[in-house]
């Protein structure tokens, strides 16, 4: 691409946003790209006399293009071998510093919009963490502004009633995942015990090409024994590195020095209540470089 070109510099310098679009409706980054390639051929085929707001315009292409697809993996989601978590990103520490669009990105709130349909899912993206007008939403989705306001009402009831219940601190997820971390590398039982909550949740996705759980597991007793059995077919082959993921303090588990999966978590008065142990193989090409999100 030509980058004296104005179409391309328009594109260019929104394209971090509209990656985060894409994500945030398709909880994964390879999709997010595809439709990014897709998005490019449709701008660039625009006419930019016609455009008023180059921003707006891409949003609204980039929007459409993941709609259509989101509809498409909703029907592949559901031959997926065991759970299904969102692809994990290793993220910058600019995004854990805003704090509404960590929020937006992590792995619990992408479990809540995986829960909303994709018009749903589109709507309350594009108005709750990007804050577009009603007008530019009814553009992007193909509705009229007062069916927008009711989807919008919608969706906000329903991700309010499943969206984590607590605003924690860095420094209070930082200390839960050090102390999570040191009870995972020592395989301490007790210590395991001590940071769970008692109705903690372990999903685990492996995509049928790595071992996890079928089913979520849930409870602190089962749970750290779950760990402890794991960790132990491993011993001291398993190491654990501390980084950002989706905005948010995680873990990079290696085995032998190889990836091995990415351990996000909730946290919930200072103690563990969710774990989302990414293992399928594919999802975990964006942990070795940071991804770049924006709204």
């Amino acid at each position: 691409m030509d980058s004296a070109d104005p179409a391309t510099e328009a594109f260019v310098a929104h394209r971090n946003l509209l990656f985060t679009v894409a994500y945030e409706m398709l909880g994964s980054a390879a999709d997010a790209e595809d439709v990014l390639q897709e998005t490019w051929l449709r701008w660039a085929g625009v006419d930019l006399e016609t455009v008023q707001d180059r921003r707006a315009y891409l949003v609204r292409i980039t929007t459409r293009q993941a709609l259509s697809r989101l509809r498409v993996l909703g029907r592949r989601r559901e031959s997926y071998v065991g759970p299904w978590l969102p692809e994990p990103l290793l993220t910058a520490p600019d995004v854990a510093e805003d704090v509404e669009l960590a929020d937006s990105v992590s792995m619990a709130m992408l479990l809540v919009l995986e829960t909303l349909s994709p018009t749903e899912r589109a709507v309350f993206v594009l108005r709750e963490v990007f804050d577009l007008d009603y007008d530019e939403i009814a553009e992007a989705v193909g509705k009229s502004q007062a069916a927008v306001r009711q989807i919008t009402h919608r969706a906000r009831a329903h991700v309010a009633a499943r969206r984590p219940r607590d605003v924690v601190s860095p420094a209070e997820t930082r200390d839960a995942l050090q102390a999570f971390q040191q009870a995972v590398e020592t395989g301490d039982l007790q210590s395991l015990l001590d940071i769970l909550a008692p109705d903690v949740v372990v999903l685990s996705d492996g995509g049928g090409l790595k071992r996890a759980v079928a089913r979520p597991v849930v409870g602190a007793g089962k749970v750290a024994r779950l760990l402890t059995a794991g960790l132990s077919r491993f011993g001291a082959e398993v190491s654990a590195e501390p980084v950002q993921v989706n905005g948010h303090p995680g873990l990079i588990m290696r085995i032998n020095g190889e990836i091995d999966g990415v351990v996000a978590m909730r946290i919930e008065d200072g103690l563990v209540a969710g774990i989302y142990f990414v293992r399928n193989p594919d999802k975990l090409s964006r942990v070795e470089r940071e991804t770049a999100l924006s709204r």
